[in-house]
């Protein structure tokens, strides 16, 4: 499976974490995605009008028996919302089509202008690039309550400079807000809450330590506790339920993940 991500435009560096373009082989083939704290929006060929796949609370097996091409872009945490016209938990674990999201006519000519191009895949990712520049220079953002976003992107930075370990209590109280305050906007503006977003913050950390730990086995107990885990079980634990396998497993078996 070819897979490449692209720096975006300096005009969405703020609000994209990257663009990347796929392809499938033509044999029946299955990767497993793992929940990574963001946003994509997917266009493939075939006719589809592109769709949003929400924020991810576990990891999932993606299956295809033809040939597809996949151009994609990718939030950053807690930046979808500004180019998707619907609060974020409506799409966590979900994807909705684009003509839904953004109107029949702007999702038909954005998807018309890239398959019938044979242009190379960066300057067919620079057309949806320039529609989601046209998007948020119209004004379409979806800004959502007072002062929401701003303090909702603190906590982002804080949780995510933290490896996932703050607790959020503590986040909370540091913000000058309640937790349930800090999880409605989360909600809102994130698709996770808070919780979930740190415990993902830290099996991220602990993915990226496997993957370059060395052939050998590791030393299990030493690795949970500097990815901030309580200790090996708890680990063994997160990894069943957000990777579908032991984090031994994961290490040996080397899993095409996205």
């Amino acid at each position: 499976m070819h897979y490449r991500e692209y720096p975006p435009h300096p005009a969405l560096a703020t609000y994209v974490d990257c663009m990347w373009a796929a392809r499938a082989p033509a044999l029946a083939h299955a990767h497993r995605v793992l929940p990574d704290n963001c946003v994509d929006i997917l266009w493939q060929d075939g006719g589809q009008p592109g769709f949003a796949v929400g924020m991810m609370s576990s990891s999932i097996v993606v299956a295809s028996v033809r040939p597809v091409r996949t151009l994609a872009v990718r939030f950053k945490p807690g930046m979808a919302g500004l180019f998707l016209a619907t609060p974020l938990q409506a799409l966590t674990d979900q994807r909705a089509d684009v003509d839904v999201l953004w109107g029949r006519s702007d999702a038909d000519r954005l998807a018309d202008a890239l398959w019938t191009s044979d242009a190379p895949e960066r300057a067919q990712l620079a057309l949806i690039e320039q529609e989601l520049v046209r998007r948020l220079q119209a004004g379409g953002a979806t800004t959502g309550r007072s002062g929401g976003p701003a303090l909702v992107q603190r906590a982002l930075k804080a949780l995510d400079g933290g490896g996932g370990a703050l607790r959020v209590e503590h986040l909370a109280a540091g913000l000058g807000v309640s937790r349930q305050h800090l999880a409605a906007q989360f909600r809102e503006h994130v698709g996770l809450s808070p919780k979930l977003f740190a415990r993902i913050c830290r099996f991220r950390h602990a993915t990226a330590a496997i993957k370059a730990a060395p052939a050998d086995v590791p030393d299990w107990a030493q690795l949970a506790l500097e990815c901030g885990y309580f200790d090996q079980s708890h680990m063994i634990h997160d990894f069943r339920e957000l990777a579908g396998a032991t984090p031994e497993r994961f290490h040996f078996s080397n899993p095409a993940a996205v």
